[in-house]
């Protein structure tokens, strides 16, 4: 489907998460609107704001996000598996023309405002990213599943960061500091069942 073939409000959902992306949160209506081709009234008649569309933009791509990181929800893998494979899809990203790192921790950096629509939105996607890894810490009977996600978040986040400004590619980074957060914590390669969970 063409630009001028999608709905206006696809059109301005897209020219957000582009511009803002490349840009910067402080991008202005008047770029925005330009790039999606529409007039500031159609804008305002979609969205209360450009925070709303900010934030609405992030909403609509947590879907790509989460299925550009996180493994299959039913793919079998023991959860030690699982986390190096979100790590994997990091290190595969940073290399693609225009990264320029999270998206969503970008966006709470720049707002600075934690009640601001679009960091609101953003927090949200990224404590479910913290609650993926926490899940997978608990299957794989890490020691301190909490501690365990919490280190992960930092090094994704950090990771994207150095990555997304152009001062380290992360090859031959990644892997072995996560394996070596996964063997601190004691994390095995095999689900944790809810018998041994007891004991």
């Amino acid at each position: 489907m063409t630009t001028e073939a999608k709905p206006t409000r696809e059109r301005l959902l897209d020219a957000a998460a582009t511009l803002t992306y490349r840009d910067g949160v402080n991008v202005g209506v008047e770029a925005l609107c330009k790039a999606a081709g529409v007039s500031k009234r159609s804008l305002y008649q979609l969205f209360e704001s450009k925070d709303e569309l900010l934030a609405a933009s992030l909403k609509e791509g947590a879907g790509a996000f989460v299925t550009g990181l996180l493994p299959p929800a039913d793919d079998g893998r023991p959860p030690r598996d699982r986390i190096m494979h979100v790590f994997a899809q990091v290190e595969t990203q940073a290399h693609a023309p225009g990264f320029r790192g999270c998206r969503y921790l970008a966006v709470q950096i720049e707002l600075k405002d934690p009640r601001h629509p679009a960091s609101r939105v953003a927090r949200r996607i990224k404590r479910n990213l913290l609650g993926f890894f926490r899940a997978e810490a608990v299957q794989g009977g890490a020691a301190d599943p909490e501690l365990l996600a919490r280190q992960l978040i930092l090094v994704f986040d950090g990771a994207s960061a150095r990555a997304g400004i152009g001062v380290d590619t992360l090859k031959g980074l990644l892997t072995p500091t996560v394996t070596t957060l996964l063997d601190a914590a004691g994390l095995g390669g095999t689900v944790r069942t809810a018998a041994a969970s007891r004991r």
